[in-house]
């Protein structure tokens, strides 16, 4: 199974742009699809997007398309979440994801590996 460690979160003005990153070790990064969540204040935990092993297939929300870009680098055992445009709504906990069943499987959120989550807060 592998660990995963988010980092990259903090507040922010609604306009800004941060750059979310995810650390994994144990098992081979490159054989898990990844993907990020999301969970705000009061809400359900979130799809926001999802890539394939090899980075050649991204999926996203429709709340986020256009504005965030999921990607990773194998070499370096990392996922990213570059966002843009933020708003106060993207206001969460932002998790990363991993599970070898395909990117379809990551959406669904039932993978085999969470993180511990990154507090991105987006003042108005």
């Amino acid at each position: 199974q592998v660990q995963l460690v988010e980092s990259g979160g903090g507040l922010v003005q609604a306009g800004d742009s941060l750059r979310l990153s995810c650390a994994a070790s144990g098992r081979t990064f490159s054989s898990y699809d990844m993907g990020w969540f999301r969970q705000g204040p009061g809400k359900e935990r979130e799809f926001v997007a999802a890539i394939s092993r090899s980075g050649t297939i991204k999926s996203y929300a429709d709340s986020v398309k256009g504005r965030f870009t999921i990607s990773r680098d194998n070499a370096k055992n990392t996922l990213y979440l570059q966002m843009n445009s933020l708003k106060f709504e993207d206001t969460a906990v932002y998790y990363c994801a991993a599970d070898h069943g395909g990117i379809y499987q990551v959406k669904t959120g039932k993978v085999n590996s969470w993180g511990q989550g990154t507090q991105v807060t987006v003042s108005p």
